[in-house]
This record gives structure tokens, C-alpha cells and sequence, in this order.
């Protein structure tokens, strides 16, 4: 893609961000967002909700609060309309949770359903969280469990009981707002959403926009109950051995890292947390709120050094 520059837009795609940031005055900057995918449950109404959730996301992310949002629709004519109906619901209801608004959107005929939101937010320009600000000596925090990738596989293949599904389900259709609010209360330094590259890419991506290096301790990364069982069935969708070889030659692994939990940490992520670099001063802060705000498992997972030779290291 071109770069285009102008002083206004705080930013771009050059480092890999979770939005774009416009400058507007000097009080108010927007975010701006897009996403989709096909579905990953069976369910219509579930697919609109947990696609407008993961679009969201990324507002979070940067800091910002969702304004408004516009539907991107793929449908096949074969289906009946009324799906789309519970699929465009789902969303709705989403968009509602987060307090903004749905004002319209786009739709094209497709050969097979496609969902998701743009989506724009604001935040104040000197409030801008990127994820390229980690520092040495900051700790990071992960606000969901991990495993949406291998249990919505195992979805598609029906190899779920009901209960599991649920638990899946549940996390990637619970918005990051109260995540989001939480960590405005504290000094952060950067923060992203972990998603389609899995925990591992996205702590790529935030260690080489930091220069520096990841150190994060494995056994203390929480999973979706169930995640690895079907790990170890080789349950593994296709967008982890890309993260694999997107990342590989930039992160070590101690030998006591199984390569089940390997697995785990490259799972590409629905809708999944946002994971937080901070100093270590306000850390326990920022636990206690969220002991008291998050309906989800979340954990300190671990810590930020000077660049080393990789820039993750799994321990």
C-alpha cells in the first residue's frame, strides 16, 4: 500500500496497529476500524454477535470509546433471508452493549456468509494507546483466556460438548469495554488485542514496535477449559502454522514448553483480550480492578526487558 502522511493522522499501518487515529482538534481524535469473517458457529445470531464484538476490538484497544458502526455483508442468495436477519441482530445487539450506534451499512452477494463491522470511535489525541510503547521493566497483562481458534475448529467439526461450546462462546462474544475502562485508570504503555495472529504474533508485533523483548511465562497464560484436549488431538486450525512461520525465527521456547501449549499461544483469536503492557508499580492496581469488573478468567503473564537476541522468549 501507498503511505500517505499528513500531521493529523496520529496512526497509520505502518507499525502494524490495531486502528487508524485522526486528529480532529485538540480534544478529539477519531479510531477508526474494520473487520470480518465468515462464521465460526452454527448459530446465526451468535455469529452477529461475536463478528461485532471482535470489530469493536479494536476501539478498545487504542483507548477509545465506539461511536457508531456500519454492517459489511456477504450473503449467498441460496439462504434464507431470514438468517442474515438473526445474523444483523446479533450484531445490532452488540453495538447497543457497547453504547454506540449502527447507522447502515453495505451488502453484496457471495457464495458464503460474511460478517462484521467498520467501526469509529474517539478518544482525546494525547490519549492514544498504540502498541508499539512498551518499555523495559513494564509487565503485561492478558484480559482473556485463549483457545477461541482450536475450540471453534473443534465446532466446526462437532466434536464439542455443549458446555465447552458455551465457555467458547462466551469469550468471544464478551465485549473488551470494561477491560478497556479498567486500564484508562492506570499508566499504560501500550496495548493490543490479541486476535487473528494469536498471542504470540501480537507480542511480535508489540516487541518489535517497542524494540525490545517479551519474556512471557506460559504456565500463567489462561486457556478456555477444554483447549487442550483437543490440542492434543491435533485439533489445530491452519492460521497457527502460519503465525508459526510468521514468528518463528523471533521467538525462543524453553524445553518445558510443550508443543500443546505451543499450539495454544500461536492460536489465531476470535474476539479475544487485549493484552496490556505497564509498569510494574501499577500492575496490582489494575488486577484489583479487574477482580472486581471482569466476568472472564485474566492474569499477569509476563514481563518486558531490553531487546535480547529474539524478541519473545517463552519460558
Amino acid at each position: 500500500m501507498p503511505k500517505f502522511d499528513d500531521e493529523n493522522l496520529l496512526v497509520g499501518f505502518d507499525k502494524s496497529d490495531d486502528a487508524a487515529v485522526y486528529r480532529i482538534n485538540d480534544d478529539i481524535a477519531i479510531i477508526q476500524t474494520l473487520d470480518f469473517f465468515t462464521p465460526i458457529v452454527d448459530d446465526p445470531y451468535l455469529f452477529g454477535q461475536i463478528a461485532a464484538t471482535n470489530s469493536l476490538s479494536d476501539v478498545y484497544a487504542m483507548g477509545g470509546k465506539p461511536v457508531i458502526a456500519m454492517n459489511i455483508v456477504g450473503f449467498p442468495k441460496y439462504l434464507d433471508i431470514k438468517i442474515l436477519g438473526e445474523i444483523l441482530k446479533g450484531g445490532a445487539d452488540k453495538v447497543k452493549e457497547a453504547g454506540a450506534l449502527l447507522i447502515g451499512g453495505h451488502s453484496v452477494e457471495d457464495d458464503e456468509p460474511k460478517y462484521g463491522l467498520s467501526g469509529t470511535g474517539f478518544v482525546h489525541p494525547e490519549k492514544v494507546i498504540t502498541n508499539s510503547g512498551a518499555k523495559p521493566g513494564d509487565v503485561l497483562i492478558l484480559t482473556k483466556p485463549l483457545g477461541s481458534g482450536i475450540l471453534s475448529t473443534a465446532i466446526k467439526a462437532d466434536l464439542l460438548e455443549k458446555e465447552v461450546v458455551d465457555r467458547a462462546v462466551k469469550v468471544m462474544n464478551t465485549l473488551n469495554r470494561e477491560a478497556a475502562e479498567g486500564m484508562l485508570k492506570v499508566d499504560v504503555n501500550a496495548c493490543t488485542d490479541v486476535t487473528g495472529f494469536g498471542l504470540i504474533g501480537h507480542v511480535f508485533e508489540m516487541a518489535k514496535g517497542s524494540g525490545t523483548t517479551f519474556v512471557i511465562e506460559s504456565e500463567k497464560v489462561p486457556v478456555i477449559e477444554g483447549t487442550f484436549d483437543m490440542a492434543g488431538m491435533g485439533i489445530i486450525p491452519g492460521g497457527s502454522y502460519k503465525n508459526m512461520g510468521f514468528v518463528c525465527k523471533e521467538a525462543s521456547f524453553a524445553e518445558s514448553v510443550s508443543i500443546d501449549r505451543q499450539n495454544v499461544l500461536y492460536d489465531p483469536q476470535t474476539s479475544g483480550g487485549l493484552l496490556i503492557s505497564l509498569p510494574e508499580k501499577d500492575a496490582e492496581k489494575l488486577m484489583e480492578i479487574y477482580r472486581d469488573s471482569l466476568s472472564l478468567e485474566f492474569a499477569l503473564i509476563g514481563r518486558v526487558k531490553e531487546k535480547d537476541k529474539t524478541f519473545i522468549e517463552v519460558v
